[in-house]
């Protein structure tokens, strides 16, 4: 029996015709998933501050033990960073978690990012957030060089304003980006002879400048 190319076609069209109804079957499916995942995160958004600059409570995450007395030293280092770089955060989380702290030293490591836009960063974030507790989300729109480093330290006060916290919450605050590691004990051990107040500790770029107003310094405490 010979097959003509017109019989060879036909046999192919039943199954061709329901393999395109299993991409439609398969595409709702994960239609309803996301959008169940996308009223997840609303939800928990919504339930969850979002440390804009206002007087709410802040998200908050000890990374170390603390003790009472004039050798403690409380320090946040403000990584900034952007809502998308969802792996570079999740390493930075495992690189710091290996780091012995000091007795009496208390860092707390937390990402800095501007207002989310798309829909999926308010549903992965807000993921991150009940997770780990780590980020802080500032009310201005994503930059590099027009105020997010302003805004970062200038929303602090109004972040960390809780009555029964210690006071200061910190006695210094720091700027990194996601793409450096800190040594966090020789950082501990650098700021202890230093004074508490009116602090700007960085170095300058170029390095074999001395001149904090020129250029711009990489990494800052205050």
């Amino acid at each position: 029996m010979r097959y003509t190319p017109r019989l060879q076609g036909r046999k192919l069209i039943i199954p061709s015709f329901f393999f395109i109804i299993a991409l439609c079957v398969l595409a709702f499916i994960n239609e309803i998933r996301f959008g169940s995942l996308l009223s997840f995160g609303r939800c928990a958004l919504s339930n969850v501050p979002m440390n804009n600059g206002s007087s709410e409570t802040p998200l908050f995450s000890s990374s170390s033990s603390s003790s009472s007395g004039d050798n403690e030293i409380r320090i946040l280092v403000g990584i900034l960073t952007l809502p998308d770089q969802y792996p570079r955060r999740h390493f930075l989380r495992m690189i710091y978690g290996t780091q012995a702290i000091p007795n009496g030293i208390k860092i707390d490591v937390k990402f800095v990012f501007c207002n989310l836009t798309k829909e999926d960063q308010k549903v992965l974030v807000a993921l991150e957030i009940m997770r780990y507790d780590d980020i802080i989300i500032l009310n201005c729109n994503e930059n590099m060089n027009k105020g997010k480093t302003y805004t970062y330290f200038s929303s602090l006060p109004d972040l960390f304003n809780e009555t029964d916290s210690p006071n200061p919450p910190y006695h210094y605050i720091m700027k990194a980006d996601d793409d450096i590691y800190i040594r966090l004990e020789n950082l501990v051990a650098s700021l202890k002879p230093l004074p508490r107040e009116d602090l700007y500790y960085g170095y300058v770029i170029p390095c074999q400048s001395m001149d904090p107003f020129v250029h711009y310094m990489s990494g800052m405490v205050t």
